[in-house]
This record gives structure tokens, C-alpha cells and sequence, in this order.
């Protein structure tokens, strides 16, 4: 087991990663000070995993609590966090009540939406079963739900207590999931390390037949370097910003298509080589640097075509993005691999990247 922490003074938090932790009643136990604990999970990860939590936390909750939710990013809305809340309300939970999120990105985005607001803050536990999660989602803090106009408009920076990735549960993940976590891997090496970006292409095939033993090393660098950004800047309001490279093309994506239609990783991994070629119309990269993440987002089976959306709609898209000031986009772009920056971009060169990027 790896462990790694979230350096954020009297907020740190422990990062566990390994094999078999679920079942590790230890790593839960000096989390578990209230009186109950509620396991918000869905319909496709509990079956699989809430059994074994339940019996490895029981003996140290005097209730233990099930919420399962629909499984899907459609699901990621009030409506939906609205469940959590009424059996929080209506098992009498408090302000020592602990909430562990078992699941992917939408699992934890919602139960740590739905700590942070509960009694205006309780604590919780990020669980983390898929790869997408393990790398990014499960560590920082952000927490929230989309809205039909923009994707995490409404939710709180709420950090865990500990994230604990068991790294067997990558082991059910279909391929298509497994490759969509890969495209937030591929995006921690583009922006802060390029000799993991090099591991990462020589390292394809065993990444896509989720080797654990090169599965930990992606996990736990990602895990690093996130940590490190979130740690310089927890609220996002310098630096952190860089590790949403490939999300403002990719949320328009997700937005555009309607949230499900193609999973989160798979619309940063488009948005990555579009904000690449982007980096390179500005005059930073080069085209055979272009050309490398798009090798190795194909290679990963992952798009790098966008969907046919229209200009003008990427640009309504985009409009709605955490990053824009007075209505003016912010791009994450690429100095180098291994490098990025925040910046605007002249118009005229959006328009060259999205003609050049959308499917005909």
C-alpha cells in the first residue's frame, strides 16, 4: 500500500493506495467517531462492493446505512442528491454522522456535495472504485451537480477526510470506463511531468489490460501531482486551474451531446487534443507534439474527433465555464508537454481548432 497525503494544515488528509482496502477495517476505523455512517453508492457499484464495506466498517459504526442512487451522469442533479438528503433526514443523522462515497466521479461529486451541505457540513470518506475517480475526482475537494445549462455549476469545495482506492475494484471496470480514466491520467503527465507522459506511451498495452502493477503507477503519480496543485491552491484560484486542461472543450462536449452521451474522460481526452492544437496555433507546441497526444488518446481508445455541435454552440458552451471572466473563455493551454498555462486566445483561432476537430 502506497499512502500519500493532501497537504492542506489542519484539512490534510490521508491518500491510500493499494490492493484489497475495502476489506481493511484499520484504514476505516480512525474515521469512524460518530454514531452512524451512511454508504452512498448506485446500482452498478454496490452490488459489487457495499456488502464487504458494510462488514468491514460494522464493527466500529453502531448503524451503518445504505443510499443507492440510478447509475449515470444523467442522474448527477438535484433531483437525485435530493435521495441522499431524505435519508440523512429521515435516519436521524448529525453533524458526527460520517458519509462514504463508494463509487466513481459522479458517486463522490454528489455525497460530497451532499456533506458539505448537510447541517451546512459533515464529514466523509471518498471510495473510489473507478479509474477516472482514483486519478482525479476522489481528490481535491470539489463537490457538486450539473445543471442542463453548464457541467459542476452548483457544489462546494468540501475536502474528504481519506480517500481510500482499492485498486481491485479496477479489475470490473468495463473497457470503455477503463479508458475514459485513462484521459485524466494522460492529462496529469500533458500538464506537470513529460517523462510520465513518456511512460504513459510506453506503457498502452498494459494500461488497457489493467496490469495492477502499472495501474499503481498511474494512480499513485496522478494522485501526486494532483495532490501538489490542490495543496498550492485548494479554491482554484490561481494554479489549479491548469488541471482542467481538455475540460472546456470536453464539458461543452458533455453538455452539448446531453450528460451521459459520452463519458466525462472521453470528452477531456477530445478536449485535450483540441486544446493542444489550439497551444499550437498560439505558437507553443508543435505539430508533432499535437500529433503525440492524439497518437496516444487514440491509442488508449479514446476520441479525438468532437461531435459535429457547431461552432456558435462550443462557444455558448464554453461561455458557461468556470474559467470565463466577464464572458471572455480561458483556455488551459500547453507551453510544452509537461507544462501548462491559463490564457485567452483570439477567436479566430478557436474557430480553426473547432473546424478542424469536428466531425463532418
Amino acid at each position: 500500500m502506497k499512502t500519500l497525503e493532501v497537504s492542506l494544515g489542519d484539512r490534510s488528509y490521508p491518500i491510500y493506495i493499494g490492493s484489497g482496502l475495502i476489506s481493511k477495517s484499520e484504514l476505516f476505523r480512525p474515521f469512524i467517531t460518530g454514531q452512524s455512517v451512511y454508504i452512498v453508492s448506485n446500482t452498478t457499484v454496490a452490488p459489487l462492493y457495499s456488502k464487504r464495506l458494510v462488514e468491514t466498517i460494522s464493527g466500529d459504526a453502531k448503524s451503518v446505512h445504505e443510499i443507492i442512487l440510478p447509475d449515470g451522469e444523467s442522474y448527477k442533479d438535484w433531483a437525485t442528491i435530493q435521495k441522499i438528503f431524505d435519508a440523512l433526514l429521515a435516519n436521524g443523522a448529525d453533524r458526527k454522522t460520517v458519509i462514504i462515497a463508494l463509487g466513481g466521479g459522479v458517486i463522490g461529486d454528489m455525497a460530497g456535495f451532499a456533506a458539505a451541505s448537510f447541517m451546512r457540513g459533515i464529514r466523509f470518506i471518498q471510495v473510489p472504485t473507478t479509474l477516472l475517480a482514483q486519478v482525479d475526482s476522489s481528490v481535491g475537494g470539489k463537490t457538486g451537480i450539473n445543471h442542463p445549462l453548464g457541467k459542476n455549476m452548483i457544489g462546494a469545495f468540501h475536502q474528504p477526510i481519506a480517500v481510500i482506492a482499492d485498486l481491485d475494484t479496477l479489475k470490473t471496470l468495463p473497457p470503455r470506463e477503463l479508458s475514459a480514466g485513462l484521459a485524466e491520467v494522460i492529462k496529469h503527465g500533458a500538464i506537470a511531468d513529460a517523462t510520465f507522459f513518456d511512460w504513459i506511451e510506453s506503457h498502452t498495452k498494459e494500461l488497457l489490460n489493467c496490469d495492477l502493477n502499472t495501474m499503481s503507477h498511474a494512480v499513485v503519480r496522478s494522485c501526486e501531482i494532483k495532490s501538489a496543485v490542490v495543496a498550492a491552491d485548494e479554491k482554484e484560484s490561481g494554479i489549479r486551474a491548469i488541471l482542467n486542461y481538455g475540460h472546456t472543450f470536453g464539458h461543452a462536449i458533455e453538455s452539448g451531446l446531453g450528460y451521459g452521451e459520452w463519458l466525462h474522460g472521453e470528452a477531456v481526452a477530445c478536449g485535450m487534443v483540441m486544446a493542444a492544437d489550439l497551444s499550437a496555433r498560439l505558437g507553443h507546441i508543435s505539430a508533432s507534439d499535437v500529433n503525440r497526444i492524439k497518437q496516444l488518446v487514440d491509442a488508449l481508445a479514446l476520441p479525438s474527433c468532437a461531435p459535429k455541435l457547431g461552432n456558435q454552440r462550443f462557444f455558448e458552451l464554453m461561455q458557461i465555464d468556470k474559467k470565463s471572466e466577464g464572458g471572455t473563455i480561458r483556455y488551459i493551454t500547453l507551453e510544452k508537454i509537461g507544462q501548462a498555462k491559463i490564457e485567452k486566445a483570439d477567436q479566430i483561432l478557436v474557430h480553426q481548432t473547432l473546424n478542424a476537430y469536428q466531425a463532418s
